[in-house]
């Protein structure tokens, strides 16, 4: 029999049933993934005659040697089925999302005492979940709002206990109700719940409006203190309502997705309209093959993007109509639970936030041009790096490590991160070292870096950290020195029994590379880009040890300054250090400026000006 025969009999055989199909090259790797409300009636349309197939159709029927199907019970399901094997299989004729990473959510437990938690995945645990947040940073700053309004516990004690316990300092700082202390009944604390989720979803207006009933209401009980409590929750919602934009005069839920395509990439740009105001966005990068439509993207982005999603609203808008509407309308209408629709306004209001919305999408993707530009010039440099001092791998996280210290005093060391070539200083670390007697470059060194991979090593062993601060091993250690410095480090390393990690140090003076086991030097070409980044992370190194350094010597001064002071004791000293930091910065203030930040009286401020005069004169 030949190909195209059984290829006949395979087709003949297919279902007319709702499911998914894998198209696969002669080397049997899946190149797309595909749903279908009738997979016999779809994939039959990919062998008729070219003619009436698009241009990016016809590439990939040329590299179809056989296919796989996988029935499902619904359309519903199939949709799900698709974006969890375009994941899985990566299909490089698919449009599909750029980010391999899973975005973060927020989830509320289901405890009898609910907790808010960032969590990478959904599990149906009962708990409730929002997102997915394409801005992690948008995302915190919408916690951090929630904490301070209203008062859930951050801890994983299983409450309620046997035993109420005293509160911890989240209570005393507002942060925390308190349920471990029985100072909150659990039908309070689920109201506190139940707004911090309201405020999750962005129905800020609703949760005003039951802010306002409650506090009329505490302040005819007379509960002027519960009452005033709720005046501070509204005035802080009603001034991020204020920031966000009035777009919509109705009060109907929708997303508006604004679409661009550059090249091999596309940006979805999404604003979550609620209540009339733009009360999010999220910004989502797609992989796009050669001659995708706007209709292709858009239904990829939909079913992917929805697929993950913890909601779905009444309507979205589209900035260009897509060819399975009615298909995808009936597949988020049933994860909404009602009837969701889709619609691509042609004029007014509607049209100018869809035109907005892409806008947005195309400065999001010229934007992120020009990471991708920056990260390949990082990624020569690291190949370069890794030819030129053979390196055991791609070294994708650098860590660098440097010492500061004068004569010994106030020693402290820095570490400093970069992954794939760029600063991270999120990671950045420091030191003080605890070591005394006479200076030791070489001790200072070993005893930072141990500290390090000890921290590190702990962490990675406690199964109750998710990610520590020094959790994450880097490939390459880079050494502010030359062998001296190189050996201690290796030294740790091999006295904690880490392997797998390029450890090199650079000398300042001729920019030597130095290599464990090697007598010689490794001198890379002045102009390399490698060279550049050796020298820029081990300048970061070194300013962040000095700044660190610099800080911790301007207090040891101002503390013995102010030792020589009549009526300045330990509390008073430490209130001087903490509201001005150094000397100069507190020769600066004047009389009235002391007293109040420090809580001193004028008349001891004015000596501690004239002290701090006569010391600059006879310096």
């Amino acid at each position: 029999m030949t190909v195209d025969a059984q290829r006949e009999e395979k087709l003949k055989a297919l279902p007319m049933s709702p499911g998914v199909y894998l198209m696969k090259d002669v080397n049997g790797e899946v190149i797309y993934v595909g749903k279908a409300a009738a997979l016999r009636s779809r994939v039959r349309s990919y062998f008729q005659s070219a003619e009436g197939l698009h241009q990016r159709t016809r590439a990939l029927v040329s590299e179809i040697a056989d296919f796989d199907v996988i029935r499902t019970a619904t359309e519903s399901e199939a949709f799900l089925l698709e974006d969890s094997l375009i994941k899985r299989y990566q299909p490089r004729f698919n449009v599909r999302l750029r980010d391999d990473k899973r975005y973060p959510y927020l989830q509320i437990t289901d405890e009898a005492f609910p907790r808010v938690r960032i969590v990478r995945r959904r599990y149906p645990d009962g708990a409730r979940y929002f997102g997915p947040y394409t801005n992690a940073k948008a995302m915190r700053a919408t916690l951090r709002l929630a904490q301070k309004l209203f008062p859930i516990r951050t801890c994983s004690l299983d409450l309620p206990l046997k035993t109420p316990r005293r509160p911890c300092l989240n209570f005393h700082i507002g942060r925390c109700a308190a349920p471990c202390a029985e100072l909150i009944d659990r039908e309070a604390y689920h109201r506190l719940v139940d707004r911090a989720a309201l405020l999750f979803e962005g129905r800020i207006s609703g949760l005003i409006r039951q802010l306002r009933v409650a506090m009329t209401a505490a302040a005819e009980d007379e509960a002027y203190e519960r009452a005033a409590h709720l005046r501070d929750q509204l005035y802080s919602l009603q001034r991020t309502l204020e920031r966000q934009s009035v777009v919509l005069n109705d009060q109907m839920d929708r997303d508006v997705l604004g679409l661009s395509i550059e090249d091999d990439r596309a940006c979805v740009l999404v604003f979550a309209v609620r209540g009339g105001r733009i009360v999010g966005r999220q910004t989502v990068f797609l992989r796009a093959p050669d001659g995708v439509s706007d209709s292709d993207v858009l239904e990829a982005f939909l079913s992917q993007y929805y697929a993950a999603a913890t909601s779905v609203p009444r309507e979205l808008l589209l900035p260009a109509p897509i060819e399975h509407q009615a298909l995808i309308a009936a597949w988020l209408s049933d994860l909404r639970g009602r009837k969701a629709e889709l619609k691509t306004p042609q004029r007014g209001e509607k049209r100018a936030l869809v035109n907005m919305a892409s806008e947005n999408a195309r400065y999001a993707l010229k934007q992120d041009r020009k990471r991708v530009v920056i990260r390949k010039e990082s990624s020569t440099a690291l190949l370069e790096l890794v030819e030129g001092l053979s390196l055991g791998g791609f070294p994708q996280r650098i860590e660098a490590f440097d010492i500061s210290n004068t004569q010994g005093g106030e020693a402290t060391g820095s570490m400093v991160v970069f992954e794939n070539g760029r600063p991270r200083r999120d990671a950045y670390r420091r030191f003080k070292v605890h070591l005394s007697g006479k200076p030791n470059d070489y001790a200072m060194m070993k005893e930072v870096v141990r500290r390090r991979f000890r921290r590190g090593l702990a962490e990675l062993s406690n199964p109750t950290i998710a990610r520590g601060k020094f959790s994450e091993l880097p490939d390459l250690l880079l050494i502010d020195g030359g062998k001296g410095q190189l050996r201690v480090a290796v030294d740790v390393l091999h006295e904690l029994n880490i392997e797998g990690i390029d450890v090199i140090g650079l000398a300042k003076r001729l920019e030597e590379v130095f290599r464990p086991g090697s007598s010689e030097s490794i001198r890379l070409p002045a102009d390399s880009e490698a060279l550049l980044l050796l020298r820029h992370i081990r300048d970061e190194a070194h300013r962040f040890a000095v700044s660190y350094h610099r800080k911790l010597r301007s207090k040891r001064s101002l503390a013995s300054v102010l030792d020589d002071i009549a009526g300045i004791g330990p509390k008073r000293k430490s209130a001087l250090m903490k509201a001005f930091g150094s000397v100069d910065r507190m020769a600066q203030a004047t009389a009235e400026e002391i007293a109040l930040k420090a809580g001193l009286s004028e008349a001891l401020a004015q000596r501690l000006l004239e002290h701090l005069s006569k010391r600059e004169a006879s310096d």
